[in-house]
């Protein structure tokens, strides 16, 4: 019994040495309040974090990627979005969950991997409208409870994204007419099996699963905005912070059950 003290505290000290590096350097970090081996630059709109080794140095460009997200969404950010550059692919692996090339956390921070920084200076894609695109989940997790985000529609929530910043048709992603041949030809993405075990059931005949989906989503968006309009749409995209009943709400905003807008919207593709 006389050694139950040291051992507890010594474990309690090994876990916290283990947890602490965690948040530093390891899957954790992006909970940590300190950026280790990053150049902070605070700028008007945004802050952004250079890791040492990167030689991306267009702050300003970055920090103007808000207006034009705040003026499409019509909300304002409630605080700076916090965004990571990285330098190097295995540091951005050990330190984030996603292996995507970008990825905006619910808690206001967007990473940036390597990559992609070198993907832009190629012209491989738009490092604008991939930035906008995750700024534009920011802006809404902002605006809403993480609950609320936690229930809010996924594909919604990039469908949003892709067509708020003109990404159909860039890089890989199809265009609206590609998009509605791929429906034409028989292949269609099931809005609410995203992100769900039941995901992988659904076969697509294309290049490139992801971008066809995300395309499809931008496409069921813009279909939306243009039937009924864009005040309409804001109705629908900001009531659903507080809804978490999508259907029910949507067939409130729009009049019709979302089953029934969804095969309108794939026979109009089809057309």
């Amino acid at each position: 019994m006389k050694y139950k003290k040291p051992v507890s505290g010594l474990l309690l000290l090994i876990v916290g040495i283990i947890l602490f590096y965690n948040l530093l350097f390891g899957k954790l970090f992006p909970l940590s309040p300190l950026a280790i081996g990053f150049d902070k630059h605070e700028l008007k709109n945004v802050i952004i974090y250079i890791q040492n080794g990167s030689d991306y140095n267009n702050y300003n460009e970055i920090n103007n990627f808000t207006t034009s997200v705040e003026k499409f969404h019509n909300l304002k950010f409630i605080e700076k979005p916090r965004i990571y550059i990285f330098s190097d692919k295995d540091s951005y692996l050990r330190r984030n969950i996603t292996k995507a090339r970008f990825y905006a956390y619910p808690n206001n921070k967007l990473v940036v991997s390597s990559w992609a920084i070198d993907e832009s200076k190629k012209g491989i894609l738009s490092l604008e409208i991939y930035i906008k695109h995750e700024l534009s989940h920011i802006i809404l997790c902002q605006n809403m409870s993480y609950l609320a985000a936690y229930n809010y529609p996924k594909w919604l929530m990039e469908g949003i994204a892709v067509y708020s910043v003109n990404q159909m048709g860039t890089s890989w992603y199809p265009s609206k007419k590609k998009t509605f041949e791929i429906i034409k030809s028989g292949d269609y993405f099931p809005t609410n099996l995203y992100k769900t075990k039941n995901e992988d059931s659904i076969k697509i005949n294309t290049e490139n699963r992801i971008a066809f989906m995300y395309s499809e989503f931008g496409c069921i968006v813009d279909f939306l905005i243009e039937k009924y309009g864009k005040v309409k749409f804001d109705n629908y995209m900001k009531g659903l912070f507080v809804h978490n009943n999508h259907d029910a709400f949507f067939k409130e905003i729009y009049g019709i059950n979302f089953s029934d807008s969804l095969n309108e919207f794939i026979n109009n593709a089809k057309r």
